[in-house]
């Protein structure tokens, strides 16, 4: 199954969520039942659930109204979270709930420069996120998305100011943008929040790959959950399910420039990672840093793969560092520059060793270029020598001391 979450209209809020999944087959009365009973050890909780029409589109509407109890801290919200206890939560479902609370209190965190365990749920309120969040959890499972490929449409954040804890600020939020980063956003259409930190927080632990036009894809069912405020055109939210004529999964696409691998290590490489999992590699020659001839590496494994992918290409090229793709994040084998002296032609040079590592174990040693290239040009010696040196001398210093 294809699933879209279409936020491109009205942008995504934490019951716009809720009332879409509910359109689209999700029992209401044990949604209502799941979203009072775990909200209420936040705060009083009162839940609706009504059709209703927005601009002249039949939308589901879910309405929460709640009052915290007090403010709670995110260490709090979590160690609470896990000590209820309902029949119908699955531990999936609160993994989810917990990724998604993660993210908006990462994101606040960065935003007021602070630790995650002095994070407070106010702004937001503990007792209402609860409920929709959990909800939202609730209605992924037993929509089976779990296991479906999902894309999302470009993000309308809204525009104009609103009056927070912290005074007059500009919309979008500052949690909701930083939660947003590396996702396609527009502004506006109109002077108000349409998009909240909850709404983007699920957005961002849900969809698998961002698209700026549906994908190819046969429409089966089309849910719509309404949001709050009345605007001059449908404010709803909009989530499609159906079938593409094109089999598709989840990949991770993994790349690195490599610049320094001889042939022989790169052709016993491509088997070494097709028997760590990856479905694909090439090897595309480029023009590299300091105009060196090398390859783009690029591996495609599944996500599930990824980690112990990375970790082959690492061992077996020496790189440092590892693109994902779509959303471009690094995994980073630590590195260590190790500066050591060593004596050519009756003359003594310092020169820096890049040493990677994965845990205390040695993947790979590099010569600083620049450094070996000044030798070389200084001593009339080629650089592949200066570069084999240094090497050697290395290694006969780790024989002889214990570096790390």
């Amino acid at each position: 199954m294809t699933v879209v979450i279409d936020s491109q209209n009205a942008g995504i809020a934490g019951n716009m969520v809720l009332g879409a999944f509910s359109d689209l087959g999700v029992n209401q009365e044990n949604l209502k039942e799941i979203m009072e009973y775990y909200a209420s050890y936040f705060g009083d909780i009162n839940v609706k659930i009504n059709k209703i029409q927005k601009s002249g589109i039949s939308a589901t509407y879910v309405q929460v109204e709640c009052k915290d109890k007090k403010s709670i801290t995110y260490n709090e919200l979590l160690s609470r979270l896990n000590e209820i206890d309902h029949n119908k939560i699955t531990p999936d479902m609160l993994k989810f709930a917990i990724e998604v609370f993660t993210v908006i209190a990462e994101a606040e965190s960065q935003v007021h420069k602070t630790s995650l365990d002095k994070v407070h749920f106010h702004e937001v309120g503990a007792a209402d996120a609860v409920a929709d969040v959990i909800g939202a959890a609730y209605c992924y499972y037993q929509l089976q998305l779990d296991s479906q490929k999902i894309y999302g449409m470009p993000v309308a954040l809204g525009g104009g100011r609103k009056e927070s804890a912290h005074g007059s600020m500009s919309i979008p939020a500052p949690a909701t943008m930083e939660i947003l980063k590396n996702i396609p956003v527009f502004g506006g259409p109109v002077k108000k929040e349409l998009t909240t930190p909850t709404g983007a927080a699920l957005l961002k632990v849900m969809v698998d790959e961002f698209l700026d036009y549906y994908p190819l894809m046969i429409t089966r069912k089309v849910g719509y959950g309404a949001g709050k405020l009345d605007l001059p055109f449908p404010n709803t939210l909009r989530v499609c399910t159906g079938e593409s004529p094109i089999e598709t999964d989840k990949v991770a696409i993994l790349e690195t420039n490599v610049d320094n691998v001889t042939g022989e290590i790169l052709g016993h490489t491509f088997k070494k990672l097709m028997d760590a999992g990856a479905l694909d590699v090439t090897m595309i020659p480029t023009i590299s840093k300091k105009n060196r001839p090398g390859h783009l590496l690029r591996v495609i494994t599944k996500p599930e793969n990824s980690g112990k992918v990375s970790e082959a290409i690492i061992r077996e090229t020496g790189t440092l560092g590892i693109r994902i793709l779509p959303y471009v994040h690094r995994n980073i084998a630590e590195r260590k520059i190790i500066p050591i002296e060593m004596e050519i032609a009756g003359e003594k040079f310092k020169i820096d060793i890049k040493v990677g590592l994965i845990d205390e174990e040695i993947i790979s040693i590099a010569p600083e270029y620049e450094d070996a290239r000044s030798i070389s040009d200084k001593t009339g010696i080629p650089l592949k020598n200066i570069m084999k040196k240094a090497n050697d001398e290395f290694k006969k210093i780790l024989d002889e001391q214990t570096l790390f």
